[in-house]
């Protein structure tokens, strides 16, 4: 294993790499590197603003992945970015070979991700009601839209959601695993966490489509509002009815839940309106 310090920020890989690129971005402010993604990310600074660089190609400590899968699917994930371009997704500014990898760079976003893996879990669990369901209806907004453009959104969870807990702004960060229409299940388990897949991303040869996206948009429903795995009544913190709504949009047979994310959305959308 190496240690290496830029500018201050250390990190550890399990060989070396040069970034001597970075300079030409910014001044490194942050460093992500416990990822097993087979990505390494920092935060960079420069005069005008902060950026968010993305690097396959170094080896790092947590991966399993080799240095060309890294690659390849870094630069698969540049065209997924640029067709779903949205005010709630992260923006992707520029993208490039460097020596022995793959760079993709993005806005700085301000703000603390949701994930488990992150310290703001609980933060975002203890918000007031108002502030999650603001969140949730971004969430909804920005699946309408990647519906709308032909994609299937994999791998959606709660390390995708960023949160600014003083402008109160939300933001989406990775959709890297998210695809064009149609798609279907050659893994038999598929790429998420299992807190918020579908029973058919477990089931190799069936077909992934619109019904199992209002399926992950109900299990994070119940991760914001309710008790996450535990979808009883009983942990669910708003009213009977939003709770009602979204069970059915988890419901095992795919055919009884919500046919679209529009459905879904205006089902919600419309008993919220009924509680104010």
């Amino acid at each position: 294993m190496v240690t290496k310090i830029i500018e201050g920020v250390s990190f550890d890989l399990k060989e070396d790499f040069c970034f001597d690129f970075l300079s030409e971005y910014g001044q490194v402010f942050r460093v992500f590197d416990k990822q097993d993604s087979g990505y390494i990310s920092f935060g960079v600074q420069n005069a005008n603003n902060k950026l968010f660089l993305k690097i396959a190609g170094a080896p790092t400590v947590r991966s399993n992945y080799s240095s060309a899968e890294s690659i390849n699917r870094l630069k698969s994930t540049v065209s997924i970015y640029q067709d779903l371009r949205h005010p709630k997704l992260i923006e992707i500014i520029d993208h490039k070979e460097i020596k022995e990898g793959y760079l993709t760079v993005f806005e700085w976003i301000e703000g603390e991700c949701m994930g488990k893996q992150y310290g703001a879990f609980d933060k975002f669990l203890n918000l007031p009601l108002e502030d999650k369901f603001n969140i949730y209806k971004d969430i909804l907004l920005f699946h309408q839209h990647v519906n709308q453009r032909g994609y299937i959104a994999i791998d959606f969870y709660d390390g995708c959601i960023m949160y600014n807990f003083t402008s109160k702004q939300t933001m989406i960060c990775d959709i890297e695993f998210y695809s064009k229409k149609p798609v279907i299940n050659k893994f038999g388990r598929m790429p998420g966490s299992s807190r918020y897949m579908s029973p058919e991303e477990f089931q190799l040869g069936t077909e992934i489509d619109e019904r199992s996206n209002v399926f992950v948009m109900g299990a994070t429903a119940f991760q914001l509002l309710g008790g996450g795995s535990d979808r009883s009544l009983e942990k669910w913190k708003a009213d009977e009815k939003l709770y009602t709504i979204a069970l059915k949009a988890i419901d095992i047979e795919k055919e009884n839940r919500y046919r679209t994310i529009d459905e879904y959305y205006d089902a919600w959308n419309n008993a919220c309106s009924s509680l104010s």
